[in-house]
Order: C-alpha cells, then sequence, then structure tokens
C-alpha cells in the first residue's frame, strides 16, 4: 500500500491560521478556513539546543515556571521556539485534539490536522508530558489542562507507561 506524503506547509500559512487571544489559555491559533483532516499546517520552528542549554534558559517566564516555548525532539535536543520560533508556538494542548506533532526523520517537528477542522476553530494538540518523578497532585495541578473536553484528563502530562 503507497502512503500519501503531505507537501511541506507553504511559506505563509496566514491565510489559513491565525494566532489571537485563547479562551483556553493565553494566545491560540485559529482556523481562518476549512482544514481538512491530514493536512500538514506548520512547521514548529525556533532554536534546536541541548537540554543542558534548554535547563540554563529556563523558566523564559519566572511568573510562570512551566510555560516554556520548548518542543522534546531526542533525548539531547530540544527546539526552543522562543527562540526564532512562529505561530506554532501559540498552539494549545487538548486531551482530545485535533492536530497532532508529527516528527520527520531528520529531527523537524510539523503540525497537521487529525480530523476535519472548521473555520473560527481553534487548534491543538495533546503536549503529552513527561515528567521523572512521581505524579502527585500538586504536580498534576502545576500542569493542569483547561480544555474542557469530556475527555480531559485534568493535566497536561501524559499517563505514566506502566
Amino acid at each position: 500500500m503507497k502512503k500519501t506524503v503531505q507537501p511541506a506547509a507553504p511559506k505563509s500559512d496566514s491565510r489559513r491560521i491565525q494566532v489571537r487571544r485563547s479562551g483556553v489559555h493565553g494566545k491560540g491559533v485559529f482556523a481562518l478556513q476549512a482544514i481538512a483532516a491530514g493536512t500538514r499546517l506548520i512547521e514548529y520552528k525556533g532554536e534546536l539546543i541541548g537540554w543542558p542549554e534548554a535547563l540554563r534558559r529556563h523558566p523564559h517566564d519566572p511568573a510562570q515556571p512551566n510555560h516554556t516555548f520548548y518542543f522534546h525532539v531526542d533525548d539531547g535536543h530540544v527546539i526552543d521556539a522562543n527562540v526564532g520560533g512562529n505561530a506554532s508556538r501559540w498552539i494549545n494542548h487538548a486531551c482530545d485534539p485535533n492536530c497532532e506533532a508529527q516528527q520527520l526523520d531528520d529531527g523537524r517537528v510539523f503540525i497537521d490536522a487529525l480530523r476535519d477542522i472548521l473555520p473560527g476553530e481553534e487548534l491543538f494538540y495533546d503536549y503529552g508530558l513527561v515528567i521523572d518523578e512521581r505524579y502527585t497532585a500538586r504536580l498534576k495541578k502545576e500542569y493542569a489542562c483547561h480544555c474542557g473536553s469530556p475527555n480531559c484528563r485534568g493535566t497536561m502530562l501524559a499517563p505514566k507507561r506502566r
């Protein structure tokens, strides 16, 4: 069976998506027109740095220490969208997302539509955050989710694998 590969997002994706105030958290990214399932929307851009540098830069905002524009690429690297990033950094988390992050073999990350998205709809993907320490009520609250989905886990943290 032949697999269809979506082309990279065009240079100007401003006609399809727009950053504006979100009812879920701060800023968000919204569809300006109907988007078909499987559409590659945008590349998650930023500076590729090592984890030691990411830890040195953390937090971006001391008032919100758990809010970053980092995207984990592999055990040694992270994309810091606070430096050279684009609109993708404003896509919020949801437990029942309409988009997903796809990492290519070269380490680049793209956001693709999981289902058809209507004009005006906010884009979301599941951050699936993983923290090594034990998930306590306090920790889950620090990474609270406000997506409002009937399937909301209440946290942006990914379930621990058993």
